[in-house]
């Protein structure tokens, strides 16, 4: 196996983990809702999933772990991404925002102010904010 390989075997394992982590935010309501599927289906050619893993991960999305990005940056883009599944169906229920906080958690923010910037990320959402608004409203929301 070629070092490329290596790179590209481990991007497509955090592509999983991020898109099986989007899953469950959006059937953590019980059922999945026609914007929330195609958001999904959105998505799935942005993360480069293939149809067969695509159904795999929606029969089993705690098959794969997620895989916290080591920047803060790309933190801040996969909570934009979960955050507007929570608001795709544009009904907040408390298991979502409950998943949400997980995520969060398990994305590497700290537990002592994750619910502030949960908080903050649906506000954000709620306003319908483009990535690049989210990102720079999150790094500078204590200033």
């Amino acid at each position: 196996m070629s070092f490329s390989d290596l790179f590209d075997s481990e991007f497509k394992a955090r592509n999983k983990g991020h898109f099986s982590a989007i899953v469950r935010v959006a059937i953590a309501d019980g059922d999945l809702s026609e914007e929330e599927k195609q958001f999904l289906d959105k998505l799935k050619s942005r993360l480069e999933i293939s149809d067969e893993e695509y159904e795999e991960i929606l029969e089993n999305p705690l098959k794969y772990p997620i895989n916290p990005p080591v920047l803060h940056t790309q933190r801040l883009e996969r909570l934009y991404d979960l955050s507007r599944m929570v608001y795709a169906d544009h009904i907040l229920g408390p298991k979502q925002k409950e998943i949400l906080t997980k995520f969060a958690l398990a994305l590497g923010f700290t537990p002592g102010n994750v619910n502030y910037i949960v908080d903050k990320a649906m506000s954000l959402l709620l306003l319908q904010v483009d990535l690049d608004t989210f990102i720079y409203e999150m790094q500078h929301m204590n200033k």
